[in-house]
């Protein structure tokens, strides 16, 4: 038996995605919940599939990525029964993606920083096509993308388990709604309650050789104390790590990065706690949304509210004190989670241009101009100082997060060459952790005074201080 079967025999069974993500996803000792009488779930009308398909082919899709996918074998199948595969081109594709995520360490140094998301896409498309040529690997980042949008859903689910809304079609979308949105570049999560926006949350998000994917998923469970299983990967035993691959991490253990309560939402994503404050507002995660732990357990009765589940503070304040004693609370419904990736925002009357941290190439003349169009502005009719200042705040946006031109839209095509994969390969030694430069730029525009996206309401920046409250009130679209 060699080393590579043996680690994944290690790994016992169905692993979920998110725990090769270092996210565990599988609920245990599921107690039923009280109800009250459910916040209705408005169901938005099916925009048009723009949007939704734009999304699906942003997803970059990584070695990491892949290998955490290929922990489900029922995704394994999949591909071999859809891209009329060998078993031996299978294991073969496992191979590179798991010797890839091998190679990935987290630097004990908070300044050292060598991939970027394009690169990483592009050493996977390139050493995949080595394995089944370019036809099949098409194929195969398609199917990916489509699973990955779908929450991690496979061909045979029922609608009465696909996410519970739909992406919008146009940018900065004010939902009308009840959901959550994440906008990963703004490191922000709304809360949404029959259209109002109630609570905002600071975050952290995926590093980019784990990035947040796009699209909406559905939050349908409350995990309270979740164990946590190190998987077979060496970011595990970075630095002074105390844990060892494959030795079950109890609930309440100080070495449990899930913190007190994690909220699985479609593979390969977990929102959870047990991040610091100083996590937030950058990259935290394999893969999830990152909060402290007193924002999670703050979260988690907002999110039940949402759902109409009765849980009190007194609830969260008992489950925190049997750390040990992991407890799983449904939701009476099922919650909409909007995983959105906007760089350039309209917020309460100013425009945000937010770097380009996963390197999608959004930070564009033409994106700004779309999303001018939502508020009824023209660029043109902005007088030349304006343009002058808008088109410098792009410039100096559209940088991935080490610092370097952002490279395209997180994808690869057929044109990327051996020499571009072999650099991608090279720089992908270890996870990028920091954001090399400025983060955002605010500019102020008179013709969008009025309008926009809301403003943070009850803001929760995981500081401990109280939340900052600023009444909720409807963003105006022009």
């Amino acid at each position: 038996m060699n080393g590579f079967t043996r680690a994944w025999l290690a790994l016992s069974g169905l692993l979920t995605v998110a725990v090769l993500l270092g996210c565990q996803v599988a609920p245990t000792n599921t107690m039923n919940a009280p109800a009250s009488a459910p916040t209705q779930v408005a169901q938005q009308p099916t925009p048009a599939p723009t949007a939704q398909a734009a999304a699906v082919g942003q997803m970059p899709v990584t070695l990491p990525v892949l290998d955490a996918f290929f922990a489900d074998e029922s995704f394994a199948a999949d591909v071999k029964a859809r891209l009329q595969l060998t078993d031996e081109q299978v294991a073969r594709l496992r191979s590179v993606a798991h010797e890839e995520t091998a190679s990935l360490r987290e630097s004990a140094q908070a300044d050292e920083q060598r991939g970027t998301t394009t690169a990483a896409t592009a050493q996977a498309t390139d050493k995949i096509k080595g394995v089944i040529g370019a036809e099949k690997t098409d194929q195969l980042l398609a199917l990916v993308r489509e699973r990955w949008a779908g929450g991690g859903a496979q061909g045979g689910e029922s609608a009465a388990n696909a996410p519970a809304a739909s992406l919008p079609d146009k940018p900065n979308n004010v939902p009308t709604d009840t959901r959550v949105v994440v906008n990963a570049p703004a490191y922000r999560m709304d809360v949404y309650k029959g259209g109002q926006l109630v609570k905002t949350y600071k975050i952290g998000i995926g590093y980019p050789e784990f990035p947040l994917p796009t699209g909406v998923r559905a939050a349908r469970t409350i995990i309270f104390n979740p164990t946590w299983t190190p998987p077979d990967e060496p970011w595990v035993e970075a630095g002074t790590s105390k844990v060892q691959v494959g030795q079950k991490v109890e609930a309440g253990s100080p070495l449990n990065p899930l913190g007190p309560i994690k909220i699985p939402i479609g593979l390969p994503s977990l929102i959870h706690g047990g991040k610091s404050p100083a996590k937030l507002g950058g990259f935290a995660s394999h893969g999830c949304v990152g909060l402290t732990n007193a924002q999670v357990q703050d979260f988690a009765r907002v999110l039940a509210d949402l759902a109409g589940t009765q849980l009190t503070a007194e609830d969260v304040a008992a489950y925190a004190q049997k750390k040990t004693e992991t407890k799983s609370v449904p939701l009476s419904q099922p919650v909409p989670v909007e995983l959105r990736y906007e760089t350039i925002v309209i917020e309460d009357g100013k425009l945000h241009v937010y770097r380009d941290v996963y390197d999608h190439g959004t930070n564009t003349e033409e994106t700004l101009r779309r999303v001018l169009d939502v508020y009824g502005i023209s660029f043109d009719e902005l007088s030349a100082p304006e343009q002058a200042q808008l088109r410098d705040a792009l410039a100096k946006m559209a940088h991935d997060a080490t610092g370097k031109p952002a490279a395209g839209d997180g994808t690869t095509n057929d044109n990327a060459n051996s020499k571009g994969a072999k650099k991608s390969e090279q720089e992908s030694a270890r996870v990028t952790r920091t954001i090399k430069g400025q983060k955002e730029i605010v500019v102020e525009l008179a013709a969008l005074k009025g309008k926009g996206y809301p403003a943070p309401v009850n803001f929760d920046a995981g500081t401990g201080a109280p939340p900052k409250s600023k009444p909720a009130q409807a963003a105006k679209r022009g």
